[in-house]
Order: C-alpha cells, then structure tokens, then sequence
C-alpha cells in the first residue's frame, strides 16, 4: 500500500483523501499539511492524519511514500522538486503547472529520482470518457476528425479578491484553469498532441479581475481539428464532442454518452457511476508500486500545459501560437 501526505487540505484536499481512506487497499493518507492545523484537526482526527505544518517535515517522514498537492498553481513545480529531491512519488492536481519550462522541469526532476508522476485529471476516469476512449481505439466511428469541447460554470461568482483562485497569476485564461483543462486534457488523450493555438480569452461580468470567457481552435499533430471553450459565469455544462468518419459520441456527463452513426437515430449508452478520484488515485498507487515512471504520458502533461500558456499568448498577441515538438 503507498502511503500518502497531502498538501492542500481545502475542500478538494479533503475530497481527495475521504475517496481512499479506509476504503481501498492500495493508498492511504497517512498525513496532511496545512498552515491552520487548528481549523483541520477534527477532519484529520476522524481520519487518523497526521497534521505538519511545514512540507518539509512530512517529506522527511519515512512513512510517507508519496506526495498528493492540492496547493495553488503556481506552488506546484516548487513542490515537485522537493518530493523528488525527497525520493517521493507524487500526484499533482491540474494543472501540472503554468509554463512549459516548469512542466519540463519538473518532469525531468522526477525522471532523474525514478519517482511515479500522477495527474489530478479525474475526468479520465469517468464512465463516459473510457466508453469513447474504448470505441474509438475500436474504429467505432471510423477516423477522428474533430473534437469540441466544454465545461463551464458559475463558479467565477463566487470568487472573491483575497481568493488565490482570483488571482490571474494563478488562473490564466480564467476557467481554462480550473475547468477547461479536464477538457483539453480529454483532447489530447483522444486526439494526440496539439501543435498550434488561436485563442481569445476575456473578462466580461466577473467582479474580479480575472477572465470569464475563453475559447480556443487547436491544430492537432495527427491532423484532428479542435474547439474548446471555458467560461467562468455561465450555467453549468460539460460537453466532449467526437466526430469521425463513421459518426459522432457525445458525453454531457460521467454517465451520459450518445452514440450516433452515419445513418438513423442515435443511441444512448447506459453506463454504471463511477469515484473518478478514488479511480485517479488508485491508478497513481498501482503506477508507483510497479515502478512506473508517469500515470500519463508525460509528453501529453507537458504538451497540456504548453497549450494552457499558448492560450494566453495567443489571445494577447492576437495572432496563433505553435507549440515546439
């Protein structure tokens, strides 16, 4: 069993460890890190955690295995280098990172220690999403051609200015990081690396100073086209849209898959709920006890994170990014 110490013990933090704790026989939180141990310690008390107060701390502890970060942004290159340096496997919540330099960076420091690298993109994990992956790879729907996607919300309103989530050194592109990284992250896992980007990314309404409109077309390597959009003050939708040569497969939940051929009506999938977080990170426990350098591959980390900082680029320059092999 891999024992883990998270980082980041917010709302998603504590989501993270009641997926897994003293319910799978792969991964076990064994402590957390928090700089308000008084505001948890009820949450680690029911869950047998250790709270430190300082990172370097747990990293030192030999009952740690693993680093599970559920920090801000911009910590978590920072934070991979010390868990390598630490010889401890990690898991990153997305993004991975905000530049393509720190991604490269951190990769290579894993790569060097023999650490497992895991991904928070939950959304791998979710019924539909294995559903397409596998009809796909089958020819189901002939040759991909195209992929739109979204996933948006009303999220931005709730954002408040002392927030590090409202902060737009730490959310480029608005939503795109918080929400439409799953989203690309399900493009690149269908359609391959995305070698160009034209982009606009905006604030409309929100109060605070980030964007709340983001759309993207992406180039794939493999030929595919791509649309994706993100917004930050709008109902909630998650829509990934495949269309090949033979057909369509659209998914607007974990559960919700259409299927539709070149001819007559199309069809809805019945799939079984899935706990995409527990799957995520039992997937990263099972990689790192075979010693598994990354759960995904890491040219399609990087290549997500150079896409994110192209978006950005794109929108201020006005002009299409490409993005180095």
């Amino acid at each position: 069993m891999i024992r883990a110490a998270l980082n980041g013990l917010g709302l998603w933090g504590a989501r993270l460890v009641e997926s897994v704790q003293n319910k799978s026989p792969l991964i076990r939180f064994e402590a957390a890190i928090t700089r308000d141990a008084a505001q948890h310690r009820e949450f680690a008390g029911k869950l047998g955690l250790r709270l430190y107060e300082r990172e370097e701390n747990a990293l030192a502890n030999s009952s740690v295995d693993a680093l599970v970060l559920a920090t801000p942004h911009s910590h978590h290159p920072r934070q991979i280098l010390a868990a390598a340096r630490a010889g401890k496997h990690v898991f990153v919540e997305k993004p991975f990172a905000l530049t393509r330099r720190d991604a490269e960076e951190a990769v290579a420091a894993c790569t060097k220690a023999r650490v497992t690298i895991g991904v928070g993109f939950n959304r791998r994990h979710a019924p539909a999403v294995i559903e397409m992956r596998r009809r796909i790879a089958a020819g189901e729907i002939g040759e991909v051609l195209h992929i739109e996607a979204q996933f948006s919300g009303p999220s931005g309103y709730r954002l408040k200015p002392d927030q590090w989530r409202a902060s737009r050194s730490e959310s480029p592109a608005g939503a795109m990081t918080a929400r439409g990284i799953h989203s690309l992250d399900c493009m690149i896992h269908f359609g391959g690396l995305v070698q160009s980007v034209t982009a606009i990314t905006r604030r409309r309404v929100l109060a605070v100073d980030i964007d709340d409109v983001t759309t993207a077309l992406l180039d794939f390597k493999s030929g595919i086209t791509g649309q994706l959009t993100s917004l930050h003050a709008t109902g909630e939708i998650w829509r990934l849209h495949v269309f090949g040569s033979k057909g369509w497969m659209e998914s607007r939940g974990d559960t919700d898959l259409v299927v539709a051929g070149l001819e007559g009506e199309p069809k809805r999938v019945e799939l079984t709920r899935a706990d995409k977080e527990r799957a995520a990170l039992e997937e990263f426990a099972e990689a790192a006890k075979e010693g598994k350098a990354s759960v995904i591959d890491p040219t399609e980390i990087i290549n997500g994170v150079a896409v994110l900082e192209a978006i950005v680029q794109s929108s201020d320059s006005e002009q299409t990014v490409k993005i180095a092999a």
